[in-house]
């Protein structure tokens, strides 16, 4: 019931009430006068009647008001009460509450919209704690990574002064040793940029409808002379006769794959080194499987792997020369284009990357 249509009744009440209440009771007091007296009672004795009459009325009246005003305050002042107290609670950054709304009316239609304010709050002051950690994790892994070339460029920089390289053979090696950090750092510094652009949506994207199969070999053109020099053998898999059609960004999604592919060739340790990229399709999705036969990934690091500067082998991922960001960008870019993007993989036989994109 309604607050409006609550006060309502309590002020009818107030007046049919006491009102009932001294009709019943002027009968029964008339009753028991005339049944004691057993005459008409003379002026004297209905001055007394009137006046026990008045009495009593009042006295109803009193308890009545009494009892509307504790019913009123009961479900109208303590449920504002935990309103306020509640209010005063997220005022002071306390979150850590449940406000409970049995109420059926505008109180409780109010508390159960507070409540989900509170949540909301919460939820924002979780995410704000996640970001801030993950801001500190990511400083402390750009610290670490721009330190340790930085510490190697010194210290062939001093071997030059100190005369060290006293031939022009040790000289070129130390300045390509050199050259190659301070590559790696421009490398880091540019992955680094592009990362924050997307996390900060400011990398533009324009979609266009485009035949991934035919995107896809054309692409692998591109990489045949490294795939030559790894001694890679490439392959397509797609079902004849399906539409592959979908709607991307042709220039990101040419980064993400080339990220996905140069993560796997890093990784690749058997002498048979094979690569197979698979096309499937269903009225909504293309899904793109990129799988590779490396050294696969340990099942406790795989739902980590798009986790910006996650290395499941610290030692191995300098020796390659990974930066920790390619699958941190890829996740962007795809999770930009409105699809999915997980990792299946099994050690000593392979990873399979997958990544969905819309075809409408």
């Amino acid at each position: 019931m309604s607050i409006r249509k609550r006060l309502l009744l309590s002020n009818v009440a107030m007046v049919i009430v006491p009102a009932a209440a001294i009709i019943i009771i002027e009968g029964v007091l008339g009753l028991l006068l005339f049944s004691l007296l057993g005459r008409e009672p003379d002026a004297t004795e209905v001055r007394t009647f009137m006046t026990v009459r008045l009495f009593l009325f009042l006295l109803v009246l009193v308890i009545t008001n009494s009892l509307l005003t504790y019913l009123v305050s009961r479900s109208i002042i303590h449920p504002v009460e935990k309103l306020r107290q509640s209010a005063r609670r997220i005022s002071e950054g306390d979150l850590d509450f449940r406000l409970d709304a049995a109420g059926k009316d505008e109180i409780g239609e109010l508390a159960r919209a507070f409540e989900e304010m509170r949540k909301k709050l919460k939820e924002a002051d979780e995410l704000r704690t996640k970001y801030e950690e993950s801001r500190r994790e990511l400083l402390a892994s750009i610290s670490h990574d721009l330190k340790t070339p930085v510490t190697s460029i010194k210290g062939y920089v001093e071997g030059i002064q100190d005369g060290v390289a006293n031939t022009p053979e040790k000289r070129n090696k130390y300045l390509q040793t050199i050259y190659t950090k301070a590559y790696d750092m421009e490398r880091l510094i540019d992955e680094l940029f592009l990362y924050s652009k997307l996390d900060l949506k400011q990398v533009p994207f324009t979609f266009e409808r485009l035949d991934l199969y035919i995107y896809m070999r054309s692409f692998l053109k591109e990489w045949e002379m490294d795939f030559k020099q790894e001694d890679i053998t490439v392959s397509v898999q797609a079902e004849e006769g399906e539409n592959y059609e979908a709607l991307v960004d042709r220039k990101q999604l040419k980064r993400a794959i080339t990220n996905i592919i140069s993560n796997s060739i890093k990784h690749m340790n058997k002498q048979d080194k094979h690569l197979s990229i698979c096309l499937s399709a269903d009225p909504q999705w293309v899904t793109v499987e990129i799988r590779d036969n490396g050294r696969g990934i340990a099942g406790e690091a795989l739902p980590h792997v798009f986790d910006h500067f996650y290395r499941e082998d610290e030692a191995r991922s300098s020796a390659t020369g990974g930066s920790g960001l390619g699958l941190a960008i890829v996740k962007h870019i795809i999770e930009e284009h409105g699809g999915q993007v997980w990792a299946e993989s099994e050690q000593g036989i392979g990873t399979s990357l997958f990544f969905t994109l819309k075809r409408k």
